[in-house]
């Protein structure tokens, strides 16, 4: 089943006598071709979840499935091959190489699959799609954050992930640039029917995606749907 599936997530650390419970017991479906957004104040365990989903951190207990694999039972080499076929990720600060042209930086994570000229042109094709062909040589301080931002949105897709995490994806732009960035995080899931899960603060953003989850103190507190629900 094409999805992911947490079970009793948790993630837990201690500090000196004290456990902090950063993710505290999560049991979540998110089907395939969902748009999602996780809301909560800082600390509520936003980050803890979604790098719990990129399989960056393992869990303390639980399970997390993702398209019908159990990851925590993989090995590190397991999890990282995982990683670079089905996740995709998207961070507020585009962690972009300035040394490397928009083509270039797109093209990174294709070190970890080695598709050759069928990825150069599907990271042609990216580009293109995120409306950047017209920069595709220029390098990192030669664009606006939006432009970065679509870069690290067409980065993200370039090994045909079926998730995309992005972790405040529009904290670094301004008002108008964040809702280009939305509508095209929304085209791109309905194009591809990959599965986007978003951490926000904006309450605007967050509010245009098919579903919102609301966590506090590690815990899910609200799960409702918001939007548009996805097709079948």
């Amino acid at each position: 089943m094409a999805g992911v599936q947490l079970v009793n997530l948790t993630k837990h650390y201690k500090r000196g006598s004290e456990v902090i419970r950063a993710l505290d017991g999560v049991t979540l479906k998110i089907d395939r071709g969902e748009f999602v957004a996780v809301v909560g104040r800082s600390g509520s365990g936003k980050t803890t979840m979604l790098d719990l989903l990129g399989l960056l951190l393992k869990p303390t207990a639980g399970s997390l499935v993702i398209d019908d694999v159990e990851t925590t039972r993989l090995s590190d080499r397991e999890r990282a091959h995982t990683r670079a076929r089905k996740v995709g990720f998207v961070f507020q600060e585009y962690n972009l190489l300035s040394g490397l042209n928009v083509l270039e930086n797109v093209m990174l994570p294709q070190r970890y699959v080695k598709d050759g000229e069928a990825g150069k042109r599907r990271a042609i094709e990216l580009i293109e799609r995120v409306g950047l062909s017209d920069r595709i040589k220029h390098r990192p301080t030669e664009l606006s954050g939006g432009q970065m931002q679509r870069v690290a949105i067409a980065r993200s897709m370039v090994n045909a992930p079926s998730l995309i995490l992005l972790d405040e994806p529009t904290g670094a732009v301004d008002t108008e640039t964040a809702q280009q960035l939305v509508d095209l995080l929304k085209r791109l899931n309905r194009e591809d029917q990959v599965t986007i899960v978003l951490v926000t603060h904006d309450l605007d953003i967050a509010a245009q995606a098919s579903r919102q989850i609301r966590l506090k103190d590690g815990k899910v507190l609200a799960d409702e749907m918001v939007g548009e629900p996805v097709p079948a």
